[in-house]
Parts: structure tokens; C-alpha cells; sequence
């Protein structure tokens, strides 16, 4: 039976996909590898410039005075590259032989695990870094006086009657633990806020990507 006009009209129709849907399947699996490959790269990059910036404020903090602080600002940093490391780790198990699709489904949940992960440690980062410095300071050698204690001098030559608690004035103490309260519970945001600015961009062209493969989808 010869086949009608729009039995053929059809045909055409199938055999066109059967040629173009490969060939979305390719883009979209090139993008998606693209994609990933570039925040891998952005992610190795930044945990090296973490690694450099960390030893080298550990020598100058030496040099300047305030080893301690430099020794716990380092060690921080040091546990923070570790963790995310081993994060950076298990993206790299993620099949890429996967559809497009599957393969980005699986770097988001990698995403908002990595982020509830480092969302969790800027909560006591924070307030370590910040108590690093009050530390190094604090014990910086002031003409053969703690600096620390050299301020509480001063505080009681003006302020005789200033309460101390274990050698330290009270309201300082206070002001410390509201400002390490308020890093502690900003923590999250401000990891997030630094997140954003760095990879932002990467993260917008993956929404934009998923949302193209899901129209196409639906």
C-alpha cells in the first residue's frame, strides 16, 4: 500500500528527531559537563588561595607580634580546606555517563549539601577568627606587657572602680560575647553573601540550564 501524504509528513517528522534529539542530548550533556568542570575549577582554585593566604598570614603574624593569632587563624583555615576537600571528593564520583539531566540533579543535591555543610562550620568560624585576633592582641607584647593587660591599666587608672572578671572588665567581656553571638548567628548569612559573590554566576547558568532541560521535558 503506497503510503499517504500524511503518513510521510510523519515519518519525516520522526526521522528529524531521531537525527536532532541526539544532538540536544549532546549540547546539554556538553553544557552540563561545562558547567560542573568550571566550578570544579573555580572551587580547587579557591581552596588553594585559602591554603597560600593561610600560611603566609601565619609568617607575617609571626613577624608582627601575634603568633597566636595567626597559629589559630591557621589551624581554622586548615580544617576548613579539609572538609571541603573531601566534599570536592564526592563530586568527583558523580557518573557523567548519566543523562544531562540526572548528571545536574546530582550536582545540585552535591550543591545544598556542601552548602548546609560549610553553613553549619561558618557558624563557629566566624567567632573563631574573630576570637584569633582578640587573642593576638591581646597576649602582642607591649614594651614587655601583654598588650591586654597594658589596656586593663589604663582602664582602671581611669576607671578605678571597674568590675573585673578573671582580670578582664566586665562590659568587655559582655561586649565580647554579643559580638561573637552575632557572628555565631550571622554566620550562615554571611558564608552564603560570600558564596553568592563568588560563584553566583556559575549557579544562575545551572538554574537557567535545568529549566531548559525540564521545558524541554515537559
Amino acid at each position: 500500500m503506497e503510503k499517504s501524504i500524511e503518513n510521510i509528513w510523519k515519518e519525516g517528522f520522526l526521522k528529524s528527531d531521531a537525527l536532532v534529539a541526539p544532538k540536544i542530548n549532546n549540547l546539554y550533556s556538553q553544557k552540563s559537563i561545562h558547567i560542573i568542570d568550571k566550578f570544579k575549577r573555580m572551587f580547587k582554585i579557591n581552596l588553594i588561595a585559602i591554603v597560600a593566604f593561610s600560611f603566609i598570614f601565619l609568617v607575617v603574624s609571626y613577624f608582627v607580634g601575634v603568633p597566636l593569632m595567626g597559629a589559630i587563624f591557621f589551624v581554622t583555615l586548615m580544617v576548613l580546606v579539609i572538609i571541603n576537600k573531601r566534599l570536592l571528593n564526592g563530586l568527583d564520583r558523580i557518573d557523567k555517563g548519566e543523562n544531562s539531566y540526572q548528571y545536574l540533579k546530582a550536582f545540585n543535591q552535591w550543591i545544598k549539601k556542601q552548602v548546609a555543610v560549610n553553613k553549619r562550620i561558618s557558624t563557629f568560624m566566624y567567632p573563631i577568627i574573630f576570637m584569633s585576633i582578640i587573642i593576638g592582641f591581646w597576649f602582642k607584647d607591649a614594651e614587655g606587657i601583654p598588650l591586654g593587660k597594658r589596656l586593663v591599666n589604663e582602664v582602671l587608672f581611669g576607671f578605678p572602680d571597674t568590675y573585673l572578671l578573671f582580670g578582664i572588665p566586665l562590659i568587655g567581656i559582655v561586649i565580647l560575647v554579643l559580638i561573637i553571638g552575632l557572628l555565631a548567628f550571622f554566620g550562615g548569612k554571611i558564608y552564603q553573601w560570600d558564596l553568592n559573590i563568588i560563584y553566583g554566576r556559575v549557579f544562575r547558568k545551572l538554574e537557567e540550564l535545568m529549566a531548559d532541560i525540564e521545558s524541554l521535558n515537559a
